[in-house]
């Protein structure tokens, strides 16, 4: 994206708060504000949770909305978000898995062996043709 195609929304602009139990995660508060930085009362105040979870490679943030209208009921509703935030995540990952395990690219036997010999023109063999074989990407 170019430079001068980057450009901010006046209309939707925001002042970000962050609160923390330094132990189970975060909260922003996000107070919608106008162009000159002046609470916006037509919109409504939004509260977004962060959680990390261990995973095999490591620390995972996760971010999701939480439903609330002040922050001690953000706080107390954390955990049900988090969870449902969790939740969508894992669903989204084996989504992506099995994109991933559709995207099996058919070769054939000449353009393995050009591979395994690091020949070839460089890239994906062609998908079809005649012959058998499959190339995970």
């Amino acid at each position: 994206m170019a430079t001068n195609e980057v450009k901010m929304d006046a209309n939707n602009l925001w002042r970000e708060e962050t609160y923390t139990d330094l132990r189970v995660g975060t909260i922003r508060v996000l107070h919608p504000v106008d162009a000159e930085g002046k609470p916006d009362p037509k919109r409504k105040v939004r509260f977004e949770g962060t959680a990390h979870v261990l995973t095999p490679s490591g620390l995972l943030p996760i971010t999701f909305p939480i439903e609330a209208d002040t922050l001690a009921e953000a706080v107390a509703r954390f955990g049900e978000a988090a969870k449902k935030g969790l939740e969508e995540t894992a669903r989204e990952i084996e989504e992506l898995r099995r994109e991933a395990a559709r995207s099996i690219v058919a070769a054939r036997p000449e353009d393995l062996a050009k591979l395994k010999q690091g020949g070839g023109q460089g890239g994906m063999p062609p998908a079809g043709g005649a012959g058998g074989g499959i190339i995970l990407p």
